[in-house]
């Protein structure tokens, strides 16, 4: 990625409890990312939220199980960004929950690759 190329910024918004066969699916799309080549996932867990369902969700302590939003950012071209949406959405649509992916234009500033140690 270049500085001062257009591209796209895709977010995906689902819970932590969401699931793709046996993996959740945050863990099953930053793979995909990867196996896709895409240039880089950020994944973001929520402290609160709700959606659709207007359900709230939040960290409690003395739950086993957290139910809070996630949210899986991914930067890149467009094309690359367009054929990875093809490639997840049928996996989305399955969910028996709700999800919300948004893409929109980003201007990047500056794309700095860290020292590699060998």
């Amino acid at each position: 990625m270049e500085t001062n190329q257009r591209v796209k910024t895709l977010k995906i918004y689902v819970s932590s409890t969401d699931m793709i066969k046996h993996a959740s699916v945050y863990e099953a799309l930053t793979f995909e990312a990867k196996r896709s080549g895409l240039a880089g996932a950020t994944v973001y867990k929520g402290i609160m939220g709700y959606g659709v369902s207007s359900e709230l969700h939040f960290s409690k302590f003395w739950e086993i199980t957290e139910k809070i939003p996630i949210v899986i950012e991914i930067v890149d071209e467009e094309c690359k960004i367009n054929s990875f949406i093809a490639k997840i959405h049928p996996w989305l649509e399955g969910l028996p929950k709700g999800c919300l992916i948004t893409c929109q234009d980003t201007e990047v500033i500056l794309a700095k690759q860290g020292n590699i140690k060998k």
